[in-house]
């Protein structure tokens, strides 16, 4: 059996390394880059709720971005220590292990209303058959759009990543129908065999139910 160099990954590419070199814990903060050169779903002072943050470049970014006056809630199954991510401020950023599929009003009491952007990078336990990880991944993509239509203010932002599937554009559809603009996205830095795409909804359609709490 062939072995790989000796402490190289078989999947380790120019994003891994630069990730290493920038202090991040994982390459795919570079998506999360490229959505906000893109759409500017980040700013100063924001309130941001990151779903599935493990292991947590998405939030060492966005607590970065949104700055001292800015707050992030990240929720994942399992625990992530703020304390071995650089650069995170323990005073703007907060995580809570949480199943989302079962929040709970006293889950969405603690984790609060009237956030500005809501963002998930969730994939499911993947099998390797393209239907049922397509499907998971809707699961937890229309989990994710749930919860953002509870938790967001009104114009609040909203990023899912999704597998492509069957059913990818009637979830499309449906971000459309909650959000004044919809758009797509293939980060560069997304493996090329991946065929994950990312849904971007801008500008929450609210009743004005969801105020900051």
């Amino acid at each position: 059996m062939k072995r790989s160099p000796r402490g190289r990954r078989p999947w380790a590419d120019h994003y891994t390394h630069k990730a290493r070199k920038e202090n991040y814990v994982a390459r795919s903060v570079y998506k999360l880059q490229e959505i906000q050169q893109r759409f500017k779903v980040l700013k100063r002072g924001q309130r941001v709720l990151d779903l599935g943050c493990a292991p947590g470049s998405w939030l060492q970014f966005a607590s970065a971005t949104v700055g001292s006056k800015g707050f992030v809630m990240g929720l994942d199954l399992q625990p992530v220590n703020l304390g071995r991510l650089p650069g995170v401020d323990s005073n703007v950023a907060r995580t809570m292990v949480a199943d989302i599929r079962a929040l709970d009003e006293d889950a969405l009491e603690t984790i609060g209303r009237g956030y500005d952007l809501v963002m998930s990078d969730m994939a499911p336990a993947t099998t390797g058959q393209k239907h049922v990880d397509a499907a998971r991944s809707l699961t937890l993509c229309e989990l994710a759009l749930e919860t953002a239509c509870r938790v967001l203010r009104p114009g609040g932002h909203f990023v899912t990543k999704i597998f492509q599937g069957a059913d990818h554009s009637s979830f499309s559809a449906a971000v459309a129908r909650k959000f004044r603009r919809r758009e797509h996205l293939k980060p560069r830095s997304t493996r090329k065999a991946s065929k994950e795409l990312f849904v971007v909804g801008l500008g929450f359609r609210s009743g004005g139910t969801h105020g900051r709490s």
